[in-house]
């Protein structure tokens, strides 16, 4: 019993430390910290804390409380690491007061390491022969300066390993470079000094200058770190790592050595020189590398976090693109000699009819193409084209416009559809149907529906971002992870027409509890009310919970079904409704009701003016997308290659991608142009991302054109 208690206090004062922590790191109030924290304990997550308890969090945001989640993880990690250093020098019997002490004040991982490095056991080290040779006695004379005749004191150390009196003195000087490595604020000075005036430099390896032609703008550069821009540092560690760049991080040496030596050194006395040199081998050896390295994976970890951003926004837009929703559509996958993959797709991407057809040469059969299409779209009542923006795409859509019909016609993306067309998800979607036939699907699907569609294919495939395969990989993952979990429940989903996939990525769902829906689903029919859910497999109270807000039922009994009013709330708004001498169904899309409202008089507890609000959003404009309308586009039709682009041509064009430095734009042909963050606007624009969405239809100005490198350049200035 007396353990337990020990325990659970000590449980609870770390806890206290966090939540200190956290709020101070993060500049949030210690009581939304605090709540925020027993929320994700309790098993709530992100989406649901940040839609439906603000009241406990003081209306925190899921940036916010992703923050929080991170920080959290983050100290507990540090605070398991503090117990293993502490416990790790208490088995060497050096622990003292005082060090405890600095190590449990310390939230600085590498300070941390500092601190622990004289105790940290090590490899065999020259230091450590040395010692093992009985020569730290030595080494303490030298490095206090004490001895006055060095080459009289080392004689008394020659034995079986130390032949000589210069072996003695050596050995005791890697002993006193192995200190001054261990020196704590020697490290952190070399640190700061790197951190702030380090030079990166870059040279191209010679003997693959050829080869590293795509980084010969870092074949001979150099920049202060602190100033160098997250794109221009991944390129060149990129070089480096595919052994095409030799990049170094550099600062003035010579002044750190002599800053330590004023530390260490009395100038006339013995051993000076000594001491000296054993300060710079010290160093030059065993500081200057370490710090370079921690300084260069510092900054590689700023560039990815930026790096990491940018591929989340861009994947947050693209994701949230707007839906042509529910409508029947011919969707093509273009090609030249294979020919076209053409399916038919009803109003919920059900696969009708697919044939392939050849209007483009080497065949170029228009007749029978035009046949094909006609009789498809006539059939199935189709009302909408998609057609694939790869190879063919600009001929074959000049090929359905020319046939007249009556429907619309979309450019879609298809980056990351081939990785679709070989997954498991589209096997188990389409068993019987080869790749070719899932392509030309989704396709379609993206046009009608691109978060639906998307969500299926690994978000580092569809084509956005920047360097996404040279920063931290599950750092990225959890990101982008995070963002889709964001999208999917900022939209709400149909729980009737859902795909198992997109269900996956519900709050509180998962795999089984998704695959559990749709099978129930499929035996039972369509869903009525969010009750049903209850009788779904292993749907429990607190998945009901955290899910059932952002599930949708279209034309269901009660029409908060089909809004993100979640059903603990049903009851408020029921009462709404009676003290207005009303039906539920008569506040709907009825602001005139709405507004006669008093909301303080529904405050509790549980529910506070921020829910009761949204409450009322929802009631306004129930089962609203808040994606918007998607709209057609057309290309130029005098580009078609890279050689019909001329300078000075005005094009129209869809962002593709934003960076930092700036937005690719597709302007209808394999290459995209590039917009650089100096030609996107008249006035000083910061973050392209301020300025530009993505699948934002644009107008460009073509400044620059490099046929063999394949580059255009773009601008936005003065076009429109």
């Amino acid at each position: 019993m007396f353990t337990f208690v020990l325990v659970k206090k000590s449980i609870s004062l770390v806890t206290h430390k966090a939540i200190q922590h956290i709020s101070g790191l993060l500049q949030l109030q210690e009581s939304s910290v605090r709540n925020t924290i027993h929320l994700l304990e309790e098993g709530a997550t992100v989406p649901f804390i940040s839609r439906y308890r603000k009241e406990k969090t003081g209306s925190l945001d899921e940036v916010q409380i992703l923050n929080i989640q991170k920080a959290l993880k983050s100290f507990k990690d540090l605070e398991s690491r503090k117990e293993t250093i502490l416990a790790a020098i208490i088995e060497q019997g050096k622990l003292t007061p005082a060090l405890e002490q600095k190590i449990k004040n310390t939230y600085d991982s590498v300070a941390l390491e500092d601190l622990y490095l004289p105790y940290k056991r090590k490899r065999k080290t020259k230091a450590g022969v040395a010692r093992e040779n009985g020569l730290e006695p030595l080494a303490i004379g030298i490095k206090t300066q004490r001895i006055q005749n060095l080459k009289s004191e080392a004689k008394k150390y020659l034995g079986t390993n130390v032949k000589s009196i210069q072996d003695a003195i050596e050995g005791a000087k890697f002993i006193i470079a192995e200190w001054i490595s261990e020196d704590e604020k020697i490290r952190d000075r070399t640190r700061s000094t790197m951190r702030k005036n380090g030079i990166l430099t870059s040279k191209v390896v010679k003997s693959k200058k050829e080869e590293a032609q795509k980084y010969r703008d870092y074949f001979d550069f150099e920049e202060k770190i602190a100033k160098c821009p997250s794109h221009r540092l991944l390129a060149m560690l990129r070089g480096s790592n595919e052994k095409l760049l030799r990049v170094n991080l550099t600062i003035d040496n010579e002044r750190m050595v002599e800053s330590i030596h004023r530390k260490y050194v009395s100038a006339h006395a013995p051993c000076a020189m000594e001491l000296k040199e054993a300060i710079e081998d010290g160093y030059k050896r065993l500081i200057l590398p370490s710090v370079e390295n921690q300084i260069t994976n510092e900054f590689k970890e700023k560039a990815d976090l930026i790096a990491i951003d940018v591929f989340v926004k861009n994947l947050k837009q693209l994701l949230l693109s707007a839906p042509l929703g529910q409508v029947p559509t011919l969707a093509i996958d273009p090609g030249f000699r294979t020919g076209c993959k053409t399916v038919a797709l009803d109003q919920n991407g059900n696969l009708l009819k697919y044939a392939t057809i050849f209007p483009n040469p080497p065949q170029s059969d228009y007749t029978k193409s035009s046949e094909v299409i006609k009789s498809m779209v006539t059939k199935y009542g189709l009302k909408a084209v998609a057609v694939g923006n790869g190879t063919a795409g600009r001929e074959t859509e000049s090929f359905v416009k020319s046939l007249n019909l009556d429907v619309d016609i979309f450019m879609v993306n298809e980056d990351g559809a081939s990785i679709y067309s070989a997954s498991t998800i589209a096997r188990e979607e389409f068993p019987t149907e080869d790749i070719t036939v899932r392509g030309a699907v989704s396709i379609g699907r993206r046009l009608m529906d691109p978060l639906a569609e998307l969500v299926k294919i690994d978000a580092k495939s569809i084509g956005v971002g920047q360097y996404q395969h040279d920063i931290n990989q599950s750092l990225l993952k959890e990101s982008l992870d995070n963002t889709v979990i964001n999208c999917v429940n900022s939209v709400g989903i149909n729980i009737n027409t859902a795909s198992k996939h997109l269900l996956t990525y519900v709050s509180g769902l998962g795999d089984t509890l998704a695959k559990n829906i749709v099978d129930y689903r499929n035996a039972n029919g369509n869903f009525t009310s969010k009750s049903q859910l209850h009788k779904v497999p292993r749907l429990g109270a607190k998945a009901f919970e955290q899910s059932a807000g952002f599930l949708r039922i279209k034309n269901g009994k009660n029409p908060l079904e089909d809004t993100g009013v979640h059903p603990e709330a049903y009851p408020i708004v029921d009462t709404m409704a009676k003290d207005l001498k009303k039906q539920v169904t008569d506040l709907v899309n009825n602001s005139t009701l709405l507004n006669q409202i008093d909301l303080r008089q529904y405050c509790s507890s549980q529910f506070g003016l921020p829910t009761l609000k949204d409450i009322i959003k929802e009631l306004e404009k129930p089962g609203l997308d808040p994606r918007g309308a998607v709209s057609t586009f057309s290309f130029d039709n005098r580009v078609r290659t890279i050689e019909d682009v001329r300078e000075g041509m005005i094009l129209p064009g869809i962002v593709t991608n934003i960076t930092n430095f700036g937005a690719f734009i597709d302007i209808g042909i394999k290459q995209g142009g590039l917009v650089h963050i100096s030609q996107i606007a008249n006035k000083y624009v910061s973050n392209p991302a301020d300025v530009l969405n993505l699948q934002e239809q644009v107008t460009v100005k073509v400044l620059e054109v490099d046929i063999k490198r394949g580059r255009i350049n773009l601008s936005m200035k003065d076009v429109n």
